[in-house]
């Protein structure tokens, strides 16, 4: 249980959905590369500063806010909780990102191509609401006699994993720049169960024998691990041995995969530009490390029925509880597995439509190729990542504004499953070649972040250099 709770702890530092509109588009930021390949580039390279040039967190909840359950109104903790668990459905979910740049950087290869470069380590998380069970846990099931209650609203997913990325971005004529990148997985952990089904059920007996009689129905559920067993199962105690052993699975040394971006920029005008990108078109082969435990069975009882031996009777009490888990087991049957099994990447889809105004004068610029562009722009972006139950989507309004040379901002105001009035604020850095930007969301809360539904924040830090410096 120790080692379990350490394993709990270490990913729960990692895991702190993943859509980065402030990010995207803002082509300032090397890092914007990232988020669509075929970004327009204007530099002529860059060098990220290991583990400092993009730190990223995401948390989103769809559904309550820790507002809703600690707010000072009067009302007890336990009916607020049951309000809110009341007022959830199995379509709320929870959701947790982050991504720690390790190394990035690129270089201009000629006028036409740039190729980037890097590893970074992220975490994914995302569960279902399993309203059914937390009505079930929480309220019991005195009130609700002859209710069914669905174990198939269990569906999580999570993975912790580094991606080794190279990319090569093309500006294939004056309007059009696309770009692809490559991508290998090294799974340093994952665990997955969706697709469960069955049912319990609390119901008038048939027999006579008791009152009620509980009822597992074709239940059907499937836990799907890799690079945990190991962890839990060893006889080492030494947490930090087991920190070792997630480190090397970083570099190539866990389960194994691969994936590619696409992107691209269309400028059918120099003031008017369209982007889109595809990312994390891939799949991780789970092999190493594997256990899937897969429950099957129905089962009905009505409790247990006490029978009191006469006290001469030298064979002593009835093993009541060790019967009625040997029913259970006879009847539902949870088989451990060694097989492969294959998850595919949750991937993101990103579109904007944006409109350059504002051009400074003196600028005697290419506007096309976005070298030194125009000092203000406003714009629609769409998101959308693929999730086990259904896709998420967010809508964003921006305005983007060249400052000064060394300061360049970007305003969003989005609309997602957390919230209609999140508004964000960014802002990239130039001083010499140095360059640093910091960009966070939901800034209308701040002044209470309990009742925020989702917080997201990004911070990192580049060598910027052009040709003519």
């Amino acid at each position: 249980m120790r080692k379990i709770t350490y394993i709990v702890l270490f990913l729960g530092v990692w895991v702190h959905s993943q859509n980065k509109e402030l990010l995207y588009d803002f082509n300032d930021v090397p890092q914007a590369l990232n988020q669509n390949p075929g970004a327009l580039v204007t530099f002529d390279k860059h060098f990220g500063i290991p583990l400092l040039s993009q730190i990223h967190f995401n948390f989103g909840s769809s559904g309550v806010s820790a507002y809703d359950i600690f707010k000072d109104d009067g009302v007890s903790i336990n009916t607020k909780i049951s309000n809110v668990i009341m007022s959830l459905s199995n379509r709320d979910y929870v959701a947790f990102n982050q991504q720690l740049d390790i190394i990035n950087g690129g270089w201009r290869k000629d006028e036409n191509t740039y190729f980037s470069y890097g590893i970074y380590e992220e975490a994914d998380f995302i569960s279902y609401i399993p309203k059914d069970l937390a009505v079930l846990l929480w309220e019991g099931n005195a009130d609700y006699i002859g209710r069914s209650f669905s174990l198939g609203d269990v569906n999580f997913k999570g993975e912790l994993l580094s991606v080794f990325h190279f990319g090569i971005n093309k500006k294939l004529s004056k309007k059009l720049t696309v770009g692809a990148r490559g991508k290998i997985y090294s799974s340093i952990a994952n665990v997955n169960s969706t697709n469960n089904s069955g049912t319990f059920t609390t119901r008038l007996s048939n027999t006579g024998d008791n009152i009620y009689e509980h009822v597992f129905q074709f239940l059907d559920g499937t836990l799907q691990t890799s690079g945990i067993a190991s962890l839990l199962e060893d006889d080492n105690s030494d947490f930090s041995k087991d920190i070792k052993t997630l480190r090397k699975r970083v570099l190539f040394g866990g389960n194994l995969g691969l994936g590619i971006d696409l992107g691209f920029t269309y400028q059918p005008e120099d003031q008017h530009v369209i982007t889109g990108s595809l990312l994390d078109i891939g799949a991780v082969f789970h092999s190493k490390d594997v256990e899937t435990y897969h429950l099957n069975g129905s089962y009905t009882t009505e409790g247990i029925g006490l029978v009191f031996p006469q006290l001469i009777n030298e064979n002593g009490t009835t093993p009541y509880w060790e019967n009625l888990e040997d029913e259970f087991n006879g009847s539902i049957k949870i088989d451990t597995l060694k097989s492969n099994y294959t998850t595919w990447r949750s991937t993101k889809f990103n579109a904007s439509y944006r409109y350059n105004f504002g051009k400074s004068s003196g600028d005697d610029c290419d506007c096309y190729a976005g070298s030194k562009p125009y000092l203000n722009s406003v714009g629609l972006q769409v998101f959308s990542v693929f999730r086990p139950q259904q896709p998420q989507f967010a809508a964003t309004a921006f305005y983007y504004r060249r400052l000064f040379d060394f300061l360049k901002l970007k305003a969003t105001y989005t609309v997602d499953d957390f919230s209609y009035h999140n508004i964000g604020f960014g802002a990239s850095m130039h001083f010499g070649n140095f360059n640093m930007y910091l960009m966070g969301n939901n800034l209308s809360e701040l002044q209470n972040i309990s009742r925020a539904q989702s917080v997201s924040l990004q911070f990192g830090m580049n060598l910027i250099f052009d040709s003519d410096e």
